[in-house]
């Protein structure tokens, strides 16, 4: 059985919805991926379009609460920011937590070439970061 993995934000947006993509990615196959958020606030666009930049197609992706995935017992949890961080409901001990507060590119002011370039760099990190939990955990 592949293991589950769920990315946890605020408002599955952004932050989420992109590491959701490259867990997918990097896994290639060899874990089941799920984002949601402690509220739903629509995928970004800039989030899909940032993603288009990089071959990852996530325009396909839905905002979804945690609340649904009530019934799934994942292997591991993935809180991207300090506010789902402190609001995540209670996981099986069975269940890796882990945890990175990643920029909100949502929050990202300016000229809209500094706006892509704030979500660039956020996009960066998260990738990093998705890059390296696949290495050491699958």
């Amino acid at each position: 059985m592949k293991p589950k993995i769920l990315v946890l934000c605020t408002g599955n947006s952004c932050r989420s919805q992109i590491a959701e993509g490259y867990l997918r990615h990097f896994a290639n196959g060899k874990a089941d991926t799920y984002s949601a958020g402690v509220e739903t606030h629509g995928v970004n666009p800039k989030a899909i379009s940032t993603m288009r930049e990089e071959g990852i197609d996530i325009s396909t992706h839905s905002s979804n609460h945690i609340n649904e995935y009530a019934g799934i017992e994942f292997d591991f949890v993935i809180t991207v920011c300090d506010n789902a961080k402190e609001r995540c409901p209670f996981f099986p001990a069975k269940t890796k937590t882990f945890h990175h507060n990643f920029p909100d590119p949502a929050k990202a002011t300016g000229t809209d070439e500094e706006i892509n370039n704030q979500f660039r760099q956020v996009r960066q990190q998260i990738k990093d970061y998705c890059r390296d939990f696949i290495s050491k955990n699958l």
